[in-house]
Parts: structure tokens; C-alpha cells; sequence
């Protein structure tokens, strides 16, 4: 980070460790570490490996005695667990579940993914003015030349292309949990290692700064808090 040793009172990042691959992430923990100030605060959040877990379980168990309702909330947990680690395009399969009215989940959705999901639905599925954009004229070499690629080299384009998204930082590097994260934080000198609420925070007037409550609503309730102290 391009600031000096001992500098913050707080660090805070939400959603942003769990794209960093593993040795990546240590190395930004570290210097979360660096910049605070003694006695000075990081707070993470995260999506939650042990929630997703849990309910992986509990809702195959349900769908296997066939629970009304499980078989959705199965299969929203596995894209949860899943599509955002191994997905080759934006939104992945997430996006083409939610499109789905016939899932009949968002009451599952909502609760999982709080405003986030909410403005996906409202965008998603809102029919949108249709406009009409004049396509760029091409010259016969050109597409010819356009076509020859796309020939001759198919799988090499497609590879890029995957290459380019997933290095683009969409996709999830790793997951944690209370446990893993807590070692991380202590292997980087941190100490008072805690889970905490949405709106609990040892930060003073946390709860003023809308981060990760919002008008009173989680902002992000698939989430894993948890802050520590720099001695």
C-alpha cells in the first residue's frame, strides 16, 4: 500500500480478501498490519465459507426428504459455494438463476444476499428501452482478416478470453472462515481477534459511517465480520 508505517487508526475492506489469491491476500494482511497505527483497528468482511457450508448441508438433507421449497435453496448454495470460484464470464451462473422468475426463490435470495441481490432482481428482470446503435462500418479486409482468426484460431481466442476474465479479478481466489481467517490475522501480529455483528464495532460510531448497515438493513448478510486490534 503507498502509505507510510503507522499511519491509520482503522483499515477496513469488505468483499476484497477472498479475491486475492492466498499468498496475495497474506501479503495485503500484512500490510493492512503495517499501516494501522498501535492500537489501531481492521475490520474485515467476508463472504462466510462455514454459513455456505452449513446450509449446503442442511438443504441437501432437506431436498434428499424432499422439504418444500429445499431444492432451490440447494441449488442457490451450491452456485453460492461455487460459481464464483470456477465461473468464465461475468455473473456467471448466478445471473442466469436469477433471471429465472420460475425458481420462485427470492425470498431465499434476499435473505442471503440482502440490497445486492434486490438490485440484481430489480435490474435483471426490468424489460429495458431498446436502442439502436449503428454498427461501426467495416471494410472487406478487415472482416475477412476477423473471419481467418476466428477460424485458424478458435481455441486459442477462446483460452485468451477465459484468461483475461478470470485474471480480471470477478472471480473468488479463496474462502474463509472464522477459524482461518482468525490464524491468518494472528500470523500477521494482530491481536483481540473477534467475530462481530454487522452493526458491533470496538470502531467508535461504526454504525454512522452506512458500510455494512445501511438505513438499518445489512448491506451484505451472507457476510463473515470479524476485527482485531494492532498492539
Amino acid at each position: 500500500m503507498p502509505f507510510d508505517a503507522n499511519t491509520f487508526e482503522v483499515a477496513y475492506h469488505s468483499h476484497v480478501l477472498e479475491h486475492f489469491l492466498k499468498p496475495d491476500a497474506e501479503h495485503f494482511i500484512s500490510e493492512c498490519f503495517r499501516v494501522l497505527k498501535s492500537g489501531g483497528v481492521l475490520r474485515v468482511a467476508i463472504p462466510d465459507l462455514e454459513q455456505i457450508a452449513r446450509n449446503y448441508v442442511k438443504y441437501l438433507e432437506e431436498s434428499v426428504n424432499n422439504v418444500p421449497g429445499a431444492s432451490e435453496k440447494y441449488n442457490w448454495t451450491m452456485l453460492e459455494m461455487y460459481d464464483q470460484t470456477v465461473r468464465t464470464k461475468g455473473g456467471g451462473d448466478m445471473i442466469e438463476y436469477i433471471k429465472d422468475v420460475k425458481r420462485n426463490n427470492d425470498a431465499f435470495l434476499l435473505e442471503r444476499n440482502g440490497n445486492e441481490a434486490k438490485l440484481l432482481i430489480e435490474n435483471i428482470r426490468t424489460p429495458k428501452p431498446s436502442e439502436s446503435h449503428a454498427a461501426p462500418k467495416r471494410g472487406l479486409m478487415y472482416k475477412i482478416r476477423g473471419k481467418l482468426i476466428h477460424m485458424l484460431l478458435k481455441d486459442e481466442v477462446k483460452a485468451l478470453n477465459i484468461g483475461r476474465f478470470r485474471l480480471g479479478g470477478e472471480i473468488h481466489q479463496w474462502m474463509y472462515d472464522r477459524y482461518s481467517l482468525g490464524q491468518l490475522l494472528s500470523k500477521y501480529g494482530f491481536t483481540d481477534i473477534k467475530v462481530v455483528k454487522a452493526d458491533e464495532s470496538s470502531i467508535p460510531n461504526w454504525n454512522s459511517f452506512g458500510l455494512d448497515v445501511i438505513d438499518g438493513k445489512v448491506r451484505k448478510p451472507d457476510s463473515l465480520f470479524m476485527e482485531a486490534k494492532k498492539a
